[in-house]
């Protein structure tokens, strides 16, 4: 008997206590968080004088962000799986068609493939005490990076569906997975 009081669940260890609406997650530590994606550009394709502009706004970002914020990168490997069956069912021109499979086939396995999904975590401030206060806080801070980011050329968006954040909370806790 005393060994089945020892089992603890995956809940005990886990830092969250629920999903409110708004896409907020509730902290055991009585946080609040709130996820958002946000679409990166393509920098690289950009002029200096683009670049030097997207880090400057980049730069004023963090300098006016008075909360806690966190960038998040999950990356995969990418399944190109049915990319290739496509080619092979299309077979347009067999020997292009080899040759490009065996490419990807290749790359893959060296693992130079992976699909990247970005996310920004904003946590309530430690002073903040009632939850109403708290959740609008973060909805501004919310609209606060959405126009920012915007600023740079990226789109920011809040989760607000408990699948999704449910899906990049198991992706936090088990990488290997994914």
């Amino acid at each position: 008997m005393q060994y089945l009081e020892q089992i603890k669940s995956v809940q005990n260890w886990l830092p969250f206590e629920k999903i409110l609406d708004k896409g907020i997650i509730k902290m055991k530590d009585s946080s609040y968080i709130k996820v958002l994606s946000i679409s990166p550009i393509n920098y690289v394709l950009k002029s200096t004088l683009e670049k030097e502009a997207i880090l400057n706004s980049y730069k004023n970002i963090f300098k006016s962000c008075n909360f806690n914020l966190q960038i998040f990168i999950q990356s995969k490997k990418e399944d190109l799986t049915n990319h290739i069956k496509a080619i092979k069912e299309k077979n347009l021109y067999p020997e292009i068609n080899e040759k490009y499979i065996s490419y990807i086939t290749n790359f893959i396995k060296n693992k130079k493939s992976s699909n990247k999904k970005f996310f920004l975590i904003i946590k309530n401030s430690p002073s903040e005490e009632n939850e109403t206060v708290i959740i609008q806080n973060l909805e501004n801070n919310y609209l606060k990076l959405k126009d920012l980011f915007g600023r740079c050329g990226n789109l920011v968006s809040e989760y607000t569906e408990e699948d999704n954040l449910i899906e990049i909370l198991f992706s936090l806790f088990n990488s290997e997975k994914i």
